[in-house]
């Protein structure tokens, strides 16, 4: 028995159990098997189930002409929630992606145009969103972010990373390390990082013992950026009503800092 000669219905059930990619690699066998795997019923499977309320955020509404054509539409980075939020799906796996703007995060003395100055960002070169945080000069450096953990794809290892860049004018960031922690329920990761492209990190887990050493540096991104992981957590599916708490703090030295440019923080499955 060859593939076309299982029922439609069949057929569509067992690639609806597989994944984005594994279907869109099917449909290449032949003409008939295309219609199966391209069909609505199979690419709902691999939609968020509230992609209907995601789609209800957007900034700007997507047309499309099927499930698979939203799906493939979503994959693209689209602003939600006035612009504060970036929402995406992972193309291979359909899990859930947020970034979330400089505007949407905590950070400490942000208001006080002495210490932080908010810029207009150029088109795609620079940011996503409207506005970037750049720090003038400050002794404490605090970023913090949250979201809700129900937001988040179940059954997924998630990390979180501060998005940033570092102007030509920066200096005394990478005199100390800044501490790094997650945290969502009773579990809690914490690190220490250097804001620098030269520094080792040393990694430790929740409960503060050293796992391993190695050379971190501030990795560059596809779009230009640079990102630090501020730690990461296996979203099981019960932390429903629980926030996703994340940060990073230089506050113990007395020295004056400056230059660090903030573009967000990023939570994405980690693979």
């Amino acid at each position: 028995m060859s593939l076309e000669d299982l029922p439609q219905d069949c057929f569509q059930l067992i690639l609806s159990l597989t994944s984005p990619r594994d279907a869109s690699r099917s449909s290449l066998v032949s003409l008939s098997i295309r219609a199966m795997a391209d069909s609505d019923s199979v690419w709902e499977k691999f939609l968020p189930e509230d992609y209907a309320e995601i789609l209800s955020r957007l900034v700007t509404p997507i047309p499309y002409s099927s499930n698979k054509d939203l799906f493939i539409k979503l994959c693209d980075p689209n602003l939600i929630d006035g612009g504060k939020k970036m929402f995406s799906i992972e193309k291979s796996t359909g899990k859930k992606c947020y970034i979330l703007s400089a505007r949407d995060l905590s950070i400490t003395w942000a208001c006080n145009p002495l210490y932080w100055c908010w810029k207009r960002s150029l088109p795609a070169s620079e940011s996503r969103f409207a506005e970037v945080a750049e720090l003038r000069t400050i002794w404490w450096l605090e970023i913090c972010g949250t979201m809700k953990a129900q937001m988040l794809s179940p059954n997924t290892v998630y990390g979180a990373y501060l998005v940033t860049k570092l102007a030509n004018r920066a200096y005394g960031l990478d005199s100390l390390p800044s501490a790094v922690s997650l945290e969502v329920g009773d579990f809690k990761s914490q690190g220490s990082v250097y804001l620098s492209i030269n520094q080792k990190v040393t990694k430790v887990d929740e409960n503060v013992r050293p796992i391993r050493v190695m050379e971190e540096r501030l990795r560059e991104r596809k779009d230009g950026w640079m990102e630090i992981e501020l730690g990461s957590f296996y979203n099981d599916g019960c932390y429903c009503n629980k926030d996703v708490k994340m940060s990073l703090k230089e506050v113990r030295g007395a020295h004056l800092k400056g230059g660090l440019i903030v573009g967000g923080i990023e939570i994405r499955p980690k693979h």
